[in-house]
């Protein structure tokens, strides 16, 4: 989006460094190109929030196809971590409700987070 910064890697993570930034820029570029949102702070968290759901689908998925995943009687799922199992309890669906309310107050004017 225009923006230069001064960024430091490990040796040998250039290639990986230069790949993030690419992703995040691409990200970027397409919420702005969307024209929904403006502010470049807001465009910045949601763009980091999108891949960082892609990053937990993708390794979601991977959990999945691994033996351990696949493990007969033993699965995932089966043993209540799935994402729809069970609903979640009264103090952890406050602490959710109370950290989406201050992403809402904080990120948006309109009421809605995305």
């Amino acid at each position: 989006m225009g923006q230069s910064y001064l960024l430091s890697c490990p040796p040998g993570g250039e290639a990986s460094l230069l790949d993030a930034v690419e992703r995040v820029d691409t990200a970027m570029c397409r919420i702005r190109d969307a024209g929904k949102v403006k502010a470049r702070d807001r465009i910045a968290v949601l763009a980091s929030l999108n891949l960082a759901f892609e990053l937990s689908q993708k390794e979601a998925e991977s959990f999945q196809a691994s033996s351990f995943g696949q493990a007969e009687g033993g699965g995932f799922a089966e043993a209540g971590g799935g994402f729809d199992s069970e609903p979640l309890d009264p103090q952890t669906q406050a602490r959710v409700e109370d950290l989406m309310r201050r992403l809402d107050q904080t990120l948006d004017k309109d009421g809605r987070l995305l």
